[in-house]
């Protein structure tokens, strides 16, 4: 069994999609970035990649790529878990937290479970998905960004 931590943070803007969890929700700001910019996605990703010993995301998926310029953070997901398993690795569980001011996530925490699942070909219990304000401090309290964290372990296939 092995241990990653994944961290990430975008801006939000005008004129993007608001993107998490591989749900796209109303809000009247999206996350800046190449790719469709999904901070936990990104996070969970960066997570796996780290437990088997492959660097960070930007290492796999650069930001000068342009064939990742909109792509589906989801899509990343599953080129992750790919990896993993040519290494001989499956996730066993993901937990997660997403931290931003509003909009209000509860209500779409579980579609974002059922995706990340689906993703990593996992069943939806074991991906835990948490969403916390930052009590107006910082980045996060004035709005300006998003941020998310995940842990995840892997395991060796066939344990």
């Amino acid at each position: 069994m092995k241990v990653g931590f994944g961290y990430d943070s975008h801006r939000l803007v005008e004129g993007r999609k608001f993107v998490i969890g591989g749900l796209e929700i109303p809000h009247e700001k999206g996350l800046s970035g190449h790719s469709d910019a999904d901070v936990l996605i990104h996070a969970i990703c960066d997570a796996i990649i780290g437990a088997i010993g492959g660097g960070g995301i930007g290492r796999h998926f650069p930001d000068t790529d342009p064939a990742y310029r909109g792509v589906s953070s989801l899509r990343l997901l599953r080129q992750v878990a790919l990896m993993a398993e040519e290494k001989g690795f499956m996730v066993n569980n993901v937990d997660s937290t997403v931290v931003l001011e509003k909009p209000k996530l509860q209500e779409y925490t579980d579609r974002m479970v059922l995706n990340v699942s689906h993703a990593l070909d996992i069943p939806a219990g074991r991906v835990n998905i948490k969403a916390k304000t930052n009590e107006g401090m910082g980045f996060i309290g004035r709005n300006e960004g998003v941020a998310a964290f995940a842990v995840v372990t892997v395991r060796e296939k066939g344990e």
